[in-house]
């Protein structure tokens, strides 16, 4: 099994324009924008545990979607730096909707399934480099 800190790493050199859930706002400056739910999918596929959702509550009072995951009862959020400080994101709770999982309900988007395998294909080709 892969290491946390070194698959961290891997999707942090992996993010990119394409796998943001937002490219019209994602820059270099800020590359954890809109990655969160292709992160939490791949570090499912990596490391097990279960994806969860939560609001993240911006500073101004905005809500955004936000998923992360939870492995052995912990939270792992790689991609809490895309929000400001002060930022608030609840303990995370499954969204399934009509689906059994978490997982299921974020790829039954197209978009976010796109998103997802061309992130997978970065993820995986590092790997092989390791």
């Amino acid at each position: 099994m892969i290491d946390l800190s070194k698959l961290e790493q891997i999707l942090k050199d992996s993010w990119s324009k394409e796998t943001s859930s937002d490219p019209d706002n994602w820059s270099p400056e800020n590359p954890a924008w809109g990655q969160c739910a292709v992160t939490s999918l791949i570090v499912n596929d990596c490391l097990g545990g279960e994806i969860v959702w939560a609001p993240a509550i911006l500073p101004n009072g905005k809500e955004i979607s936000h998923y992360f995951n939870k492995i052995n009862g912990k939270e792992i959020d790689l991609t809490r730096e895309q929000f400001p400080s002060g930022t608030k994101i609840p303990l995370g709770i499954p969204k399934s909707k009509q689906f059994s999982t978490t997982r299921e309900y974020i790829l039954s988007y197209p978009e976010t399934q796109r998103r997802y395998e061309i992130l997978k294909q970065k993820v995986q080709k590092a790997l092989e480099l390791t």
